[in-house]
């Protein structure tokens, strides 16, 4: 589920908006423990040094895997399932929206509001609350 929304322009890496994301989280977070720690599921963009370090001063603890490492783990262990759908399926998920897949916005500030009310509506169906 999204926990918080950056955008920038497309010529631009992933690893560089790990931290607007995050200070643009709209839930207020329990603290982590040692007995609840707090993961981030990040795919093979964000696996860099500096993306680790931020994760680990705001309390996450980073699961950044490639592709490749995570097809053979499965392979190794019988009935090991993949943990990088979660991202692909949020990514599933924020494209059923046409109007935030496909960019007809000029202003980013009008598309970032249609990318607020997808997260919304993928918040609400996940709740539960209608249907």
């Amino acid at each position: 589920m999204p926990i918080g929304v950056a955008i920038d322009g497309a010529n631009r890496h992933d690893m560089n908006l790990v931290c607007a994301t995050i200070e643009r989280m709209v839930v207020e977070r329990p603290a982590p423990t040692e007995e609840r720690p707090q993961g981030m599921g990040l795919d093979k963009g964000y696996d860099d040094d500096d993306v680790r370090a931020t994760l680990r001063e705001v309390g996450f603890t980073a699961h950044i895997r490639s592709r490749g490492e995570e097809a053979q783990e499965i392979a190794r262990e019988a009935g090991k399932r993949a943990g990088r759908w979660i991202v692909e399926r949020s990514h599933r998920w924020l494209n059923r929206f046409r109007r935030v897949l496909i960019r007809w916005e000029q202003k980013p500030e009008h598309y970032l509001a249609f990318l607020h009310f997808a997260c919304r509506a993928i918040a609400v169906r996940a709740v539960g609350l209608f249907g």
